[in-house]
């Protein structure tokens, strides 16, 4: 049978997990279907590494909620205070840049990796910032916080950020310093920095 276009995004998040190039002339003849075919269901090359890099971390952010929910249950904030949104999207950062397919993908092909990665109309992007208003907005009805601005304008710095931190190798020449993004994310969402000496 024919794959599904839901069929062709999985075999392409798993291409890019294992850290094999997208070739869309090879991985469409492994999907058993031309390459007109793999571009009517899933675009052109950038739009199905986007849907499959989107796959991968739509996977990674429900992993890392489940793990919260496996150690803390409901509560909105753990033992040592940290809000839950701020632990799950700290989990979230740390899966998808210890993620050796997704460091080879960037390595190997960074000006299109930042295309697709942070496109504000793009197959990533979007649904990132989705994905993170919906888990502040629980924080929030559940009692955890209260922004100082709305939830869309709190999650884009979020993202932003995010991404600096993320693929500041890529952009900046610096090597990525999660627990620096970590401590401005949690300034940024509660208002306050916790200090520590230099």
């Amino acid at each position: 049978m024919s794959p599904t276009a839901e069929e062709i995004v999985r075999a392409a998040a798993h291409w890019i997990d294992r850290g094999i190039r997208m070739d869309t002339r090879t991985f469409a003849h492994e999907m058993g279907i031309s390459r007109s075919t793999l571009f009517r269901r899933a675009g052109n090359r950038e739009e199905l590494l986007g849907d499959a890099l989107w796959y991968l971390a739509d996977h990674t952010m429900v992993a890392a909620v489940r793990n919260w929910e496996r150690v803390a249950g409901a509560a909105v904030r753990d033992a040592s205070g940290e809000l839950r949104c701020l632990a799950v999207m700290r989990e979230y950062r740390s899966a998808i840049a210890g993620n050796r397919g997704f460091r080879r993908f960037l390595d190997d092909e960074p000006t299109v990796a930042i295309r697709v990665l942070t496109d504000p109309h793009g197959r990533v992007q979007p649904k990132v910032m989705a994905a993170h208003v919906e888990l502040l907005r629980r924080d929030v009805e559940d009692g955890g916080f209260v922004p100082a601005v709305s939830l869309e304008s709190l999650c884009y710095a979020i993202v932003r950020l995010g991404e600096a931190f993320l693929y500041s190798d890529v952009l900046a020449s610096r090597a990525p310093d999660l627990d620096a993004a970590s401590t401005l994310l949690a300034a940024l969402v509660e208002g306050r920095v916790q200090t520590t000496p230099l």
